[in-house]
This record gives C-alpha cells, sequence and structure tokens, in this order.
C-alpha cells in the first residue's frame, strides 16, 4: 500500500514539473516577451510593404557594387545550416581561402596591397550569419559604394556612422549591413549595376 501511494506522488509530481516547465513557465516568459519586447520576440524582422524581406539579427550576402557586403558565411547565409568553418587557424585551406578573401577585398575596393584589412571583413563568424561589421570594415567600403551610387563618399561615411552602434560590452562600434543598405536604398534608390 505505501508503495502504491509512493508511485501516485512520484507520477503526480511528474504531471506537475510537465506542466510547470513544458507549458506554464514557457507560456509566461512568452507573453512577457511579447509585452515588453514585441520586435525582438518575433525576431526582430524587417517588414516592408507588408511583407517580411528579412531580419536584423541575420546577413544577407548583399554582393553588388553598390552595397556594403557582409562578413563571409561559412554556410552561405543558410540559417539552416548556421555553422563556421572549423577550420583551425594553422589549416591551409583557411589561410588560402582569407588570402582569396583579402585579395577580393583589396581588388573590388581598389585598395594598395600593403593597406591593412580588418578582419572581419575577411573570416566568417561562428554562425555564419553575423549581421554585423565593423566601423572601419564599413569605412574601407565607401568609396566603392559611393562611387557605384554615384553619390558623395561624404554622404556614405555619415550614413555609416548614423548606424554605427556599440553593443553591450563590445570593444569596437558595428553596423548592422542590412539597416545601412535598407538605409541606402531608401535616400538613393535601388541602383542596379
Amino acid at each position: 500500500m505505501k508503495i502504491m501511494n509512493e508511485i501516485k506522488i512520484g507520477i503526480l509530481l511528474y504531471i506537475l514539473f510537465t506542466l510547470i516547465t513544458g507549458i506554464v513557465y514557457p507560456s509566461i516568459v512568452t507573453a512577457i516577451g511579447q509585452v515588453l519586447f514585441p520586435k525582438q520576440s518575433q525576431g526582430s524582422l524587417i517588414i516592408k510593404n507588408g511583407t517580411v524581406i528579412g531580419s536584423e539579427l541575420i546577413a544577407q550576402n548583399f554582393t553588388g557594387p553598390q552595397y556594403f557586403h557582409p562578413r563571409p558565411s561559412a554556410c552561405d547565409y543558410n540559417v539552416c545550416n548556421s555553422s563556421g568553418s572549423n577550420l583551425g587557424p594553422t589549416n591551409k585551406k583557411l589561410i588560402d581561402e582569407v588570402k582569396d578573401r583579402l585579395n577580393k577585398v583589396r581588388t573590388e575596393n581598389s585598395l594598395p596591397k600593403n593597406m591593412p584589412i580588418p578582419s572581419d571583413i575577411v573570416t566568417t563568424s561562428g554562425s555564419g550569419f553575423e549581421p554585423y561589421i565593423s566601423v572601419d570594415s564599413a569605412l574601407l567600403q565607401a568609396p566603392r559604394v559611393a562611387k557605384a551610387r554615384g553619390i558623395s563618399e561624404v554622404e556614405v561615411v555619415k550614413l555609416i556612422y548614423r548606424f554605427a552602434e556599440k553593443p553591450l560590452g563590445a570593444d569596437r562600434e558595428v553596423v548592422n549591413i542590412m539597416k545601412l543598405n535598407l538605409a541606402l536604398d531608401e535616400l538613393y534608390g535601388k541602383k542596379q549595376k
């Protein structure tokens, strides 16, 4: 009889804790998030003309000269396949990839071979779709973007600093590429090239 009572108590506790940790707690946390942080709790989606065009939290591969380019992605910006490259710093494949990216950045931005390049513009992030680049990486691309759009480089630099932010605990300012490129399109139109 005593064993049956303990089994009943065990089953009741299991059901109670499953309800609390599986339904009640997540529902309360979700409701609080929806009320206090509605945009963030929905994925920081960017909506234009009633259509979701992206998220502030996920990089998209802007490739045209009229756009700022994001960090490289080991998963080709595929959110279903989030990952870094898992290549160590002495791996020849990684070294070759970074050298190729350095050459590409220098070529597309008309930079001299001896000019230092910020590391974030040639290395992938851990997730594969980091939405930010450093302000230095954005400034490096400003002349190319200005030329491709037929606007003043000063205007492009002002826009970079308008969107610069310093995340909590970060040691440098960064720029959200999606927001910056959308602002370029809004201010100066979508320039196809």
